[in-house]
């Protein structure tokens, strides 16, 4: 291959570049010219050769040629995409090929592509900008590391120990293509944890399509997924591309999966096995390439034995599950939610709420929260236009008498010999605050100190009882300064 005349400026933007050639000529040519300009260069004469060196060595950038022996460029850019890897690469092409190397940049995110012969002052710019890019892709990744450190993922929210899995669960799984089933109650941000692994993915900037399986009539469904053809049934006065041709090189959402109908499960089973789906009326397999996310209240395991699902399906979906914990048994996060809630309602009711009142954070904590996230977000839209200005107290605050944790008693039983009486006895007037304190102090009592014991009695994290202690310990020493010294 002929190259024309060396640039003589050095690359200001050095990196690793991994050169992937079945041309021993076109390697060496390569690797000198770039060599020269200070890059750190490795060869592989084929696609299988270039998976063994990425086995040890990560480069910033592949330079691929797309007809090799054994595996090709094109396989090269699916299969590492298949492993979640991002690596920006610049595909080499002959003459006539120019079709498949925009394939390979549409399908397999390749960076650009470059025809032979290779003009160096063309390559070396390219080299530059997906260095670059590669470097922003991954300082963005670490920033979002961080954020959820701090407590946030996108929109979920959380510093509770459930929500931290929840999110190490995220990062984990969204650069692959892995299938995922998120299983929670209804309102916990099924919805919003779909959208955040997308946003992490090596999709994030094609579509995401979320599609309601509960909302559609069993007649309708399989046009919706699917597509159709004009003509197909009564009323198809044209042709639909379904939802999986609408997220083809993106990510499909399938919420209350295990509501689909027997039906249509096998249909939808052979499109993810099959790579391709056939709209309705249609007679051809059209190719699709999607990362699939489902969703569910229900456990998978509960539909099987109610035969509601596939068992082939549920091996399929149930690759890497993520649980999304009720709000119930996240309670350290309400406060925190609430109030990111605050500001965001703020701005678009245009009012202007300061801040949320000790005693409504005392009344979130004693309730159940049966519609979970959801249900907050309703009650504090409610409290934020009631209030309008100021602080939210508990006026502002409607919540269903029915759904408050009941503290009359500990849901013991008492021992011979143990440590006492065993419950507490309420009276009208007490505050929610001499309540927790009260039940705090039985509940420690009845594990003789044991504070870790106490925690999972009360069903909270040892991190949050200690909190609780400690403000119980400064308010007795609060109370104790303002009554002064007893007299004798």
């Amino acid at each position: 291959m002929q190259m024309t005349e060396p640039v003589n400026t050095a690359c200001s933007t050095l990196g690793r570049v991994l050169i992937v050639d079945d041309d021993e000529e076109v390697r060496s040519e390569l690797a000198r010219a770039l060599t020269d300009q200070g890059f750190d260069i490795a060869t592989a004469n084929d696609g299988e050769q270039a998976l063994q060196k990425l086995d040890s060595w990560s480069p910033d950038v592949i330079i691929t040629d797309l007809v090799m022996p054994r595996l090709d460029g094109f396989e090269l850019m699916r299969t590492l995409r298949g492993k979640g890897e991002v690596i920006p690469a610049i595909v080499l092409t002959g003459f006539g090929s120019i079709e498949k190397a925009l394939s390979v940049i549409r399908d397999l995110d390749a960076y650009w592509f470059l025809e032979k012969p290779v003009k160096l002052t063309a390559l070396y710019s390219l080299l530059k900008r997906a260095i670059q890019h590669n470097r922003l892709l991954r300082e963005t990744a670490a920033l979002k590391r961080d954020l959820a450190l701090r407590g946030a993922l996108g929109r979920l929210t959380g510093r509770s120990e459930p929500m931290q899995k929840v999110f190490s669960l995220i990062h984990q799984a969204a650069p692959s293509n892995i299938s995922i089933l998120l299983i929670g109650e209804s309102g916990t941000g099924k919805e919003l944890a779909a959208r955040e692994i997308h946003n992490l993915s090596l999709r994030s900037d094609r579509p995401f399509v979320a599609v309601n399986c509960a909302a559609l009539p069993e007649t309708l469904i399989e046009s919706e997924l699917f597509g159709y053809e004009k003509g197909a049934f009564t009323g198809a006065s044209e042709r639909r591309p379904g939802c999986f041709e609408q997220a083809h090189g993106g990510t499909l959402f399938l919420d209350e999966i295990l509501e689909m109908p027997i039906s249509t499960q096998s249909r939808l089973l052979r499109a993810l096995e099959e790579r391709t789906v056939r709209r309705l009326g249609g007679q051809t397999e059209i190719p699709i390439d999607i990362r699939l996310v489902a969703a569910s209240n229900r456990r998978p395991e509960d539909a099987l034995r109610d035969n509601t699902l596939r068992e082939d399906l549920y091996y399929r979906l149930n690759v890497f599950q993520v649980e999304l914990p009720p709000l119930r048994e996240r309670g350290e996060d309400i406060g925190l939610l609430a109030e990111s809630m605050v500001a965001m309602l703020n701005e678009k009711h245009g009012v202007k709420v300061t801040g949320i009142s000790p005693a409504v954070l005392e009344c979130f904590r004693a309730y159940t929260w049966p519609g979970n996230v959801r249900e907050l977000r309703n009650v504090m839209e409610r409290a934020v236009i009631l209030a309008g200005s100021g602080s939210i107290g508990p006026q502002h605050i409607h919540l269903e008498e029915k759904s408050f944790v009941p503290v009359a008693a500990l849901p013991v039983k008492s021992q011979p010999g143990g440590n006492g009486d065993k419950s507490i006895t309420l009276q009208a007037g007490v505050s929610l605050s001499e309540v927790e304190t009260a039940f705090i102090n039985l509940t420690l009592k009845h594990v003789n100190q044991n504070r870790k014991n106490a925690a999972a009695l009360l069903g909270i994290s040892l991190r949050t009882l200690q909190n609780r202690i400690n403000e119980m310990r400064r308010g007795r020493d609060a109370a104790a300064m303002e009554s002064g010294p007893s007299s004798t």
